[in-house]
């Protein structure tokens, strides 16, 4: 269903049980945490095989429909105020996944990168305690915030923020681009690319999911 897109009704029972079955696993997983289990322990074992750079981080969102309104959801403003999520992603310096937020369409930017940060995941897989927080952070014009920028530094990380009304050519693109990749990446996986779940709840299990098959 994350990868195709289909319907639960169309969830072939070669599969080993009905889309429905697979439906109230999906939710009843994520309120056990065993989705966020799965998804810890692959960031561990990429930071054992050094495959993990949790010192610096990009965050960017996207925008997607979501036919039928439901939990975090908002008039979109690109798309004629339809009913529309915005995922916000939390990636390491190789885009791999650390965090993903969604909210309603019209929620901006600057309001959901906290919340966001608050999520980095204290990744085991080396001696030592696992790093609270990151030490930088990039992110686009549509985070530039003062307020965000001295929240950053008060948590000890340091905003690489493009500021609005400046010229383009920063730089900051050539650390940035990874985030764009891992969307197309998400965009790949048809659930995540239009929302038709209502459920917050269910909306959470495919966004880690999704961060796992990542």
């Amino acid at each position: 269903v994350l990868a195709t897109g289909c319907r639960w009704e169309d969830v072939p029972p070669e599969m080993g049980c009905s889309g429905r079955t697979a439906h109230r696993c999906l939710q009843r997983w994520e309120e056990m945490g065993c989705w966020d289990r799965l998804h810890a322990d692959l960031l561990r074992l990429l930071r054992q095989a050094g495959k993990l750079d949790p010192d610096l981080v990009i965050v960017d969102a996207v925008l997607v429909r979501a036919f039928g309104g439901g939990e975090l959801t908002g008039p979109s403003p690109v798309d004629r105020s339809k009913k529309g999520s915005k995922h916000t992603l939390l990636v390491d310096r190789h885009g791999v996944p650390l965090a993903i937020r969604t909210a309603g369409a019209n929620a901006s930017d600057h309001q959901q990168i906290i919340p966001l940060v608050l999520d980095f995941p204290k990744v085991k897989g080396k001696r030592g305690r696992p790093k609270e927080m990151p030490d930088e952070l990039y992110a686009d014009r549509g985070f530039d915030s003062e307020a965000t920028r001295w929240i950053l530094a008060w948590l000890g990380i340091e905003p690489h923020i493009a500021k609005r009304k400046t010229p383009h050519g920063s730089g900051l693109g050539k650390v940035r681009w990874v985030v764009e990749r891992t969307i197309a990446w998400l965009k790949g996986l048809r659930r995540m690319r239009i929302r038709y779940d209502r459920l917050a709840v269910v909306q959470d299990a495919w966004n880690t999911l999704a961060a796992c098959v990542i």
